[in-house]
């Protein structure tokens, strides 16, 4: 009776007004995706729940806005939309900062391993050594990074819930621990084969809504709609429309709505006044890494700009078109679409790891543009000084030593120190194939405690100290080396 007059009293306070709740589409069914038959809506059960709760607030229907799930809390906070409904987990830490709903459903963290590695692998235990696979800012992966110690196992952490699968199957990764309804979707998605799903779970989690903290009135009123949705069972009929029900989420259905709502947990994650310390040697290995692989991809490129601009330069008509068509394409498409090709297109041909792929990739197309610089510094040197050289007798090569090469590399020096420093801050693509350098490992950070205002200006601290020095070195070399 009160809980009816709770809604009735929320439906008269908001008739008409929309409920605005943010997920990440990117993560696909059975939580949201866009809709293969009209692609500017939606679908999932997240969606339906959206609806449900939006009917049951008296609202007059639920609008969806898309957002990063890493980002989901953050963003919530500052008031984006209402709530979070995205696959969001049930943590102690995410209870102590924001109002979060009661638990709406209940997932089962499972393993996934290769069909000939199921007879010797139960838990992680059984991982020593092993790559282990999962996504990024998930229970999950603080499950790993626990387990590390002691267990010896290699925590791989990934932006998607896709690509862990299709690493696990072509041998990137050992295993995958993630939700036991992303398992089942990868593993309908490969019919049936390529992996399977270890039975027992490793643990047991639950996905909730979350709203800002100042709208506990609100979490309350929405906590009372998915109680009177369990009983109904409409809860029940959305979640067998996505073929997400099992037993076990009717058990704690009856479970939830026997007990009353549970206390927030006192936070166990770090507070961002306090954690820095404690991350300190993470985002220093991390910086290391970004340092590491800017270095052997600058070098790399380079070498290759030299090659294709002296292509350009001197090369035959055939040598000419193949340089040109070489760095038009690569200046032309995006350094994310080349990272993926790398890494996952060429997959089937040569299984590069994910270092190697990352230096290549960013050497690869930055060649193209040390290559342009590098022709038109060797241009740029005045054609009396080249005749004068040949009307002496140098040859070409001479004049390249001799003459053209030192004019060039004056004019040319500066702007390949600037390209480094866009190297360098560029190399935060690389944590798409799962390379954790110093932007991934501060996004880790900055989940953890919820919050980016520290972790955001460690990281910048970081980057301007490695980047100032060669700002200053070009400008320097600008002024020393400006023409008369």
């Amino acid at each position: 009776m009160i809980a009816a007059l709770a809604l009735c009293l929320a439906a008269a306070q908001h008739p008409t007004q929309i409920l605005v709740w943010g997920g990440d589409a990117e993560g696909g069914a059975p939580f949201v995706e866009a809709d293969p038959a009209d692609p500017s809506r939606v679908r999932g059960f997240d969606v339906e729940v959206a609806d449900r709760i939006a009917r049951g607030l008296g609202r007059s229907r639920a609008q969806f806005l898309q957002v990063q799930w890493s980002s989901i809390d953050q963003s919530v906070e500052r008031g984006d939309f209402a709530i979070g409904l995205s696959g969001v987990e049930d943590t102690p830490a995410r209870r102590a900062r924001h109002a979060v709903t009661l638990p709406y459903f209940e997932f089962r963290e499972v393993l996934a391993v290769r069909p000939e590695d199921a007879s010797r692998i139960h838990s992680l235990t059984d991982m020593r050594g092993r790559r282990v696979a999962t996504l990024g800012s998930t229970i999950a992966y603080d499950m790993l990074l626990g387990a590390r110690d002691s267990t010896g196992l290699i925590a791989i952490s990934y932006d998607d819930d896709v690509h862990p699968y299709s690493d696990l199957v072509a041998g990137r990764v050992d295993a995958v621990l993630l939700d036991h309804i992303i398992a089942q979707r990868a593993l309908r998605r490969r019919g049936g084969s390529g992996f399977v799903i270890l039975a027992q779970p490793v643990a047991i989690g639950h996905y909730v809504g979350v709203l800002a903290e100042a709208n506990a009135a609100l979490r309350d009123s929405i906590d009372l709609v998915l109680r009177e949705a369990m009983r109904d069972g409409s809860l029940e009929q959305i979640f067998r429309r996505w073929n997400v029900w099992d037993d076990s989420q009717g058990t704690f259905f009856e479970r939830t709505l026997r007990e009353p709502r549970t206390a927030a947990t006192a936070v166990t994650a770090a507070t961002a006044g306090g954690a820095w310390l404690s991350y300190l040697p993470s985002l220093t290995r991390a910086a290391a890494i970004t340092l590491l692989v800017s270095i052997l991809s600058m070098a790399l490129a380079v070498m290759l700009g030299l090659a294709l601009a002296s292509g350009r330069v001197y090369g035959r008509a055939v040598l000419r078109i193949a340089t040109t068509l070489y760095i038009e394409i690569v200046r032309g498409t995006p350094l994310l679409l080349q990272l993926f090709v790398i890494y996952y297109g060429l997959a089937g041909v040569v299984r590069l790891p994910a270092f190697l792929a990352a230096v290549l990739a960013l050497g690869l197309n930055y060649a193209a543009y040390e290559a342009e610089i590098y022709r038109g510094a060797l241009e740029a040197v005045p054609g009396i000084q080249l005749e004068a050289g040949r009307t002496l007798g140098f040859s070409e090569f001479q004049i390249l030593r001799l003459i053209r090469g030192p004019q060039a590399l004056r004019y040319a020096l500066a702007p390949m120190t600037n390209d480094f420093v866009a190297l360098l801050k560029d190399s935060a693509l690389v944590s798409v194939i799962t390379v954790v350098e110093l932007t991934k490992q501060t996004a880790i950070y900055a989940t953890n405690i919820g919050s980016w205002v520290v972790p955001g200006a460690l990281c910048a601290v970081v980057y301007l100290a490695m980047s100032l020095p060669l700002s200053r070195l070009a400008r320097r070399l600008e002024r020393r080396w400006r023409a008369p």
